[in-house]
């Protein structure tokens, strides 16, 4: 059975462990560098500043997760959705990606932001399935990255 709930300190080393994982998977991982120092920093960079970092569990057993950050009075950034490779295909990003709007919604934010890289897929077919649109492209650390925002009603 899978539950969803709220990041604890004790979370720490399985965050940091499926953050690296899954995105070495998808063959877009940099090495540990400034772009992900927010994963070593949960309390401080998402729940102590309007912002939210959900764990999903399946039978006890870490295996997603999924935050937003605050980035405006209105604005929050969708961040680090992770589903482990073993786990994929069962809609538990799905699930992450759904509470996460609802309680942006409840906190006020008016819109949703985030990017992923071209290299991502199946978070490309999620986030557009769920009305994100595409706003533009970057390149962060030679892997190009496609922009998108959602309006929240």
């Amino acid at each position: 059975m899978f539950t969803l709930r709220r990041y604890e300190p004790a979370d720490r080393e399985a965050v940091e462990h499926l953050h690296v994982h899954a995105i070495q998977q998808t063959g877009a991982y940099l090495g540990r560098g400034p772009w992900d120092d927010d994963v070593y920093a949960i309390e401080e960079v998402y729940l102590q500043n309007g912002g939210e970092f959900l764990i999903g569990e399946c039978d006890g057993q870490f295996v997603a997760m999924g935050a937003f950050k605050r980035t405006g009075p209105e604005r929050a950034e969708i961040k680090r959705m992770r589903v482990h490779p073993d786990h994929q295909g069962h809609g538990y990003g799905q699930l992450i990606l759904t509470e996460l709007e609802a309680r942006a919604h409840a906190l006020g934010y008016r819109t949703l932001h985030l990017d992923t890289s071209i290299l991502q897929l199946p978070a490309q077919r999620l986030y557009e399935k769920n009305g994100f649109r595409e706003v533009g492209r970057d390149n962060y650390q030679g892997i190009e990255v496609i922009l998108y925002e959602k309006q929240l009603s």
